[in-house]
């Protein structure tokens, strides 16, 4: 028998998404992955991309130093604070199966009933960056439905910067005593972080060292912009300095709000994904003859990367 295929998805609105919950966001997300390139799904992603709501923050840092121990403490507290909270948490990949190794019941603790918050696993297969391939998409969407949006990467190192290119303030997670300061001393990784958190920070003497050595680094670095970087010390499991990261996020968030910065910053994340998906779909002589992929002031990427797909005949 002939192979049947799957039948399309409902297309759905953005205001359908917001009215559904968690229900209607899952079957939009398997809209994203299931019909990545058609019209519809441009087109929620548009509106989604015009709609900003969330402040996007990135979590990054080696396996095991404690990520997810911090985003159930994050979580509590935001929702303490009555705001709502969507997650993408990036996992290691299945060799067998492509699927994420490890799932969201088993990282992260939260309430399957509180339509305030909703946790999304994605497996990061063969992409680069430390992030999936849907990470963007996913991202924009539930930054239109949520208060603060939280996406975690698999990991850090030089070839997995990708995260500074979806999250509006990234935090660099280092453990004490592994080892993690001297990771962050490579190129290319001081420039990742506008937070630092050190992580097991009831290692009292252990996480003072790792700060110390953290701060060092960051001072013989170049002063990339007017953030002054902070490290701050945090025990997730014991309630410890969760107050005071969340302080200091949402004084990154006031930062990037004054002077127009967030506006700016995330008009140059919508072209570098344009010019991301036009070089994947196309490659280096498809991205050349495309041309200049600067986008006009509120142009959605989604929405120009179908005229573009049009002008090199996709699919043809």
């Amino acid at each position: 028998m002939p192979e049947q295929m799957p039948a399309a998805l409902d297309a759905l609105t953005l205001d359908e998404v917001a009215a559904g919950g968690k229900a209607a966001l899952a079957r939009a997300l398997a809209m994203l992955e299931s019909q990545p390139d058609s019209g519809h799904t441009a087109d929620l992603l548009s509106a989604a991309y015009r709609a900003p709501r969330a402040h996007v923050v990135g979590i990054t840092g080696p396996p095991g130093v404690g990520k997810s121990t911090l985003i159930s403490g994050l979580i509590d507290t935001w929702r303490g604070r009555g705001q709502t909270v969507g997650v993408i948490a990036v996992d290691p990949s299945s060799r067998r199966s492509g699927g994420a190794l490890l799932g969201d019941r088993t990282r992260l603790k939260n309430n399957p009933e509180d339509q305030g918050v909703f946790v999304r696993s994605m497996a990061a297969r063969d992409h680069l960056g430390g992030l999936a391939g849907l990470t963007t998409a996913a991202m924009v969407l539930m930054r239109a439905l949520y208060d603060i949006v939280l996406v975690e990467s698999v990991g850090v190192g030089q070839s997995e910067t990708e995260i500074v290119g979806v999250a509006d303030t990234v935090l660099f997670c280092v453990q004490p005593g592994s080892g993690d300061s001297l990771q962050f001393m490579k190129a290319g990784i001081a420039e990742i972080p506008h937070i630092v958190v050190v992580t097991k920070a009831d290692m009292a003497v252990a996480a003072e060292r790792a700060r110390a050595d953290v701060v060092g680094a960051l001072s013989l670095g170049e002063h990339w912009s007017d953030w002054d970087v902070p490290v701050l010390k945090v025990s997730a499991s014991r309630q410890q300095g969760i107050d005071e990261l969340v302080a200091t996020i949402d004084a990154h968030a006031a930062h990037l709000d004054a002077d127009g910065r967030r506006a700016k910053a995330r008009h140059a994340q919508g072209e570098s994904w344009l010019v991301e998906f036009v070089r994947e779909r196309f490659g280096r002589e498809g991205l050349r003859k495309a041309g200049t992929l600067s986008l006009a002031r509120d142009e959605s990427p989604f929405a120009r990367l179908g005229a573009v797909a049009a002008t090199l005949g996709a699919g043809g």
